[in-house]
């Protein structure tokens, strides 16, 4: 049971470290690690055929060295043979053999480097190729990528703009909307304020026709009062005449002037 969640753990642990590395991970620099480690590689095979190269021209230059030797052994012999010293060149020529046997080794030697480095050269040109290759390939991804990132930002940033624009179109619209309530509330204050509804205390609106009611019934009331003062002035005689011939108030009926001229009498009788 422990075994498979410390299992279950280390394969979460991974896949999350997995992913984040892959967060952080740029191909461009990827692929340029990759160039660089085949060039180190392609430098360390050049290093060995120059190596193999010098062991090879090191033996050469040793071959010719003893072929001198043995060459000018041959010609003491020779020497020796006319002096009569058979002996000088019998040694001479001993020694001889003994460089030429050196040289067989040498050249044995000689040819196995000749080969060796001709299948260095071989693959170091095949691994120059496939490296210029890689590094033909890696800039054409890194180009590609590049571009594609560059896509992915615009796209993302145009993204950002809708959505931004969205929020702008939606400040827009509640503006509007704010600006046509304040314009309406205005317009109903303007309303109001025309009608006299806020100048009334009881904070009841009324209308035109109704305050036009109202002055008549006022101004009706104000022409009572007056023929009535009329009436005390002149005794009620005159103000019963001019009630009569209609130059009293028009709006004051004629059962009132009667009654209004009856208690004059019977007050002036008292």
């Amino acid at each position: 049971m422990a075994d498979g969640v410390m299992k279950r753990m280390s394969l979460i642990f991974k896949s999350k470290a997995n992913k984040a590395l892959d967060k952080y991970e740029d191909p461009r620099e990827t692929l340029d690690y990759s160039y660089q480690k085949q060039m180190e590689l392609l430098q360390k095979v050049r290093r060995g055929v120059a190596d193999v190269a010098t062991s090879r021209k090191r033996v050469e230059l040793q071959m010719k060295k003893l072929q001198q030797e043995g060459d000018k052994l041959e010609g003491q012999a020779r020497k020796a043979l006319e002096l009569g010293r058979e002996d000088l060149a019998r040694e001479a020529l001993t020694r001889r053999a003994n460089i030429s046997a050196q040289i067989g080794d040498l050249n044995t030697q000689y040819e196995s480097l000749q080969t060796q480095e001709e299948n260095l050269v071989r693959q170091s040109k095949a691994l120059e190729a496939k490296v210029e290759a890689f590094r033909t390939q890696k800039e054409t991804i890194k180009a590609t990528y590049t571009a594609a990132q560059a896509q992915a930002q615009i796209g993302e940033a145009f993204s950002g703009i809708s959505e931004e624009m969205g929020d702008v179109g939606m400040a827009i619209q509640r503006a509007q909307d704010k600006t046509a309530q304040l314009q309406a509330r205005a317009s109903a204050v303007d309303e109001l304020m025309a009608s006299g509804a806020l100048d009334d205390p009881s904070g009841l609106a009324k209308d035109d026709i109704t305050r036009q009611l109202e002055a008549l019934s006022s101004g009706g009331a104000v022409d009572d009062q007056l023929a009535k003062m009329k009436l005390e002035l002149s005794g009620g005689a005159g103000a019963n005449k001019e009630l009569e011939s209609g130059k009293g108030t028009s709006y004051a009926s004629k059962s009132d002037e009667i009654s209004d001229a009856d208690v004059l009498k019977d007050g002036g009788a008292a």
